[in-house]
């Protein structure tokens, strides 16, 4: 089955960019970045920004524009039958460099997970990121995977966003 990703959140104030690999099904279904309730993101975020998680999507994505932080995923569109970035196949990746062009004042680019990192590098390619501090973080995503982390650990290693919100 082709998947094609959610549009990117990203406004005029972003600092921080998140970038995911592709959203799950039930993300998409909802048309929302993280809707899986089980995944750990709107957690981390709101921990890191000492507010609650808001019930309603669109007051989630106001927490995030409060503290200059954007989303997009790494792949615009795929093949792939469920979830499990493992399925992915046939990626075709989303236009960073023209995203930077317009939203310059991005400072700051954070991977969540190895699929998003990997994908992006293969496909894009670092230099795009030139001037920009980048770092791939511990995948948020509640389905296991090789390198599984807490939620405690996972807000260790995600501070490293704190200093640019």
């Amino acid at each position: 089955m082709i998947v094609n990703n959610l549009n990117a959140f990203v406004h005029d104030t972003t600092r921080v960019l998140i970038i995911g690999s592709m959203p799950s099904v039930q993300s998409l279904q909802k048309k929302q970045y993280y809707g899986n309730p089980r995944n750990h993101f709107w957690g981390i975020i709101a921990h890191l920004t000492n507010e609650h998680v808001p019930d309603v999507y669109e007051e989630r994505l106001d927490l995030l524009r409060r503290h200059g932080i954007g989303l997009w995923d790494a792949i615009a569109s795929c093949e792939r039958q469920g979830s499990l970035d493992a399925a992915i196949k046939q990626e075709v990746p989303n236009d960073f460099a023209a995203l930077f062009r317009a939203y310059p004042q991005i400072e700051a680019v954070f991977f969540n997970g190895g699929k998003a990192f990997t994908v992006f590098k293969r496909h894009v390619g670092l230099d795009v990121l030139a001037e920009r501090h980048y770092e791939q973080l511990p995948s948020t995503s509640p389905i296991p995977g090789k390198n599984i982390k807490s939620f405690d650990e996972k807000i260790d290693v995600w501070r490293a966003i704190e200093r640019y919100i």
